[in-house]
């Protein structure tokens, strides 16, 4: 018998890509709802799951795809979006709401965030406030909603944890907002993703909100500290600085970590207020099988250990970065529309296509860029300090890409395995740009020399490369001519290091780099060995790691 047929709305993101295949494991039937299905392709689950192209703020697009389901998971929101995003979130709750009700939709499931005691509405952080809106929204629906409201949730990959981790292991001196004081009640990601699946079964009856968290009361400054001890650091000092506001914050934490500013504000906003559960109700309808809820110190070290072991399914990055381009690469290069102004590249190979594919497929994250690592890094600091991505997002995998992968301020855009990798860029541009990377499989005059004595040639490849940029306005070209005399070092470097990276890989000299000279390992990367911990997936309800709608 077949579970309830379920809708997993913002299945690109960091929660909606790992609760699918737990839907999908537990029996339930699920449907996907992305405006850009082709980021699923790669997914390990793709081939299980229907996946239907469509917005929730587009009516035609939501009732088609609230056909015939029982179960819709609302996991989508404006955060970071710029001016307005309230207004937004808002709009798109009412419209869900309203076709889940005309589709006869059972049930919506929605991850909300955990509300501080006694603080009045106008008084709560703007993504906090979204948050309880949107709740209320479809709890008045006229359809059973269940609301979970958590707090920071610890899982690997997610925007708080990552905050965390990299607050804690590169500041042994930090100097620290007052917010670091206030509790928190934080959560794995196991017992999350627990009561999202759970939350299907629910008597028609039930129709509220929960708060979910786990067994440990912290403060910040407890969790980076319990974080040091868990991660084998040495003790960090901490002090408190008073006058550091949500806004500066947002700085420090965009300097130090990952996370752009335009996702950091609303997370420090949103530690200003204490949030605590105030009840655990959620346990009379799915109940806690035994060693759940997970202890804070358990969370970290399971996640850590996926870090470690690079088995981080999903990102906070996942999502794309609000307001970053989503454009494809046009198929006619002169299409209407204006110039197209290219860098284009080409080097034979001396070593098999498979070997110059690995180093192709392995390019950014801690491998780097392989050329001018300065040139790089200043590009990266450049997009930090206009509200873009930065260099730093690294990658998800350190060997395999998908579709929709984030690598540093790139975007996976198409991948043909063992041949094309397509980035698109969603660093803060005058323009749209991409870069390809092909290893063809065979260069001019590979065939060995006739005759009986002659030994077959070694395999080799054709290493092709082309970066592309379409300019917006005289800015645009402005700027495609400012940074075209650095190519030569920049993109020339590049071809030709990935090609004597791959040759020497082939003729055993020496393996490819694991990174370029200049570029730093990120945090958690230690090596060492650990028993392996399993972390099932799920997200952050005081992070951006549902996925945004720009």
């Amino acid at each position: 018998m077949t579970g309830p047929h379920c809708l997993v709305t913002g299945a690109t993101g960091y929660i909606g890509g790992r609760l699918v295949p737990e839907l999908l494991d537990t029996g339930h039937r699920v449907r996907c709802l992305a405006r850009s299905p082709e980021r699923l392709r790669d997914h390990p689950w793709a081939g299980r799951a229907e996946v239907v192209r469509g917005d929730v703020t587009d009516p035609a697009s939501l009732a088609a795809a609230l056909r015939g389901i029982d179960v819709a998971y609302y996991l989508v929101h404006a955060l970071g979006t710029g001016h307005g995003f309230e207004d937004r979130d808002r709009a798109a709750a009412r419209t869900f709401a309203e076709e889940a009700r005309a589709a006869g939709v059972r049930r919506i499931v929605y991850l909300g965030g955990l509300l501080p005691a006694d603080v009045p509405r106008d008084a709560l952080s703007p993504h906090l406030r979204s948050r309880a809106e949107v709740g209320e929204i479809l709890l008045a629906s006229g359809v059973p909603t269940t609301v979970l409201r958590a707090a920071v949730i610890i899982g690997s990959g997610s925007a708080s944890f990552e905050m965390l981790r990299y607050l804690t292991e590169r500041l042994p001196v930090m100097v620290t907002p007052s917010w670091v004081g206030t509790r928190i009640q934080p959560i794995a990601v196991r017992d999350v993703l627990r009561y999202l699946v759970g939350s299907a079964a629910m008597p028609p009856e039930v129709s509220r909100s929960f708060d979910i968290g786990g067994p440990d009361v912290v403060t910040y400054e407890e969790m980076m500290r319990r974080y040091a001890a868990v991660a084998r650091l040495p003790r960090r000092l901490i002090v408190r600085v008073p006058m550091l506001t949500p806004r500066l914050s947002s700085h420090w934490i965009g300097l130090v970590t990952p996370v752009p500013r335009s996702l950091a504000r609303p997370l420090a906003e949103s530690l200003r207020h204490e949030v605590v559960c105030d009840e655990h109700d959620i346990a009379a309808y799915v109940p806690d099988p035994p060693g759940s809820p997970i202890g804070f110190d358990r969370a970290l070290a399971l996640a850590l250990q996926r870090v470690r072991e690079a088995k981080v399914t999903t990102r906070w990055s996942s999502a794309s970065l609000p307001g970053a381009p989503s454009d494809p690469l046009p198929t006619d290069p002169d299409w209407a529309g204006g110039s197209l102004y290219t860098d284009e590249r080409e080097l034979p190979v001396d070593a098999p296509p498979d070997a110059l594919w690995r180093v192709v497929e392995g390019i950014g994250g801690e491998n780097g860029w392989y050329s001018f690592p300065l040139a790089w890094a200043v590009r990266g600091w450049l997009d930090r300090l206009v509200g873009g991505a930065g260099i730093r997002r690294g990658r998800r995998d350190a060997a395999r890409l998908r579709v929709g992968d984030s690598l540093d301020f790139w975007r996976v855009e198409e991948i043909e395995a063992g041949r094309l990798l397509r980035l698109r860029a969603e660093m803060r541009l005058p323009g749209l740009a991409w870069l390809e990377l092909y290893a063809d499989p065979r260069a001019p005059g590979s065939a060995a020399a006739p005759g009986p004595s002659a030994h077959p040639a070694p395999p080799r490849a054709l290493y092709r490369q082309r970066a592309l940029f379409h300019p917006h306005g005289l800015l645009g070209h402005l700027y495609w001519w400012s940074v075209s005399p650095f190519h030569a070092v920049v993109f020339g470097g590049m071809a030709r290091n990935i090609v004597g990276a791959a040759e020497r890989a082939a003729s055993g000299s020496g393996p490819a780099p694991s990174r370029a000279p200049g570029s730093a390992s990120p945090p958690g990367a230690a090596s060492g060995t650990a028993p392996r911990a399993e972390e099932p997936p799920t997200t952050d309800a005081h992070s951006p790691d549902a996925e945004p709608r720009a």
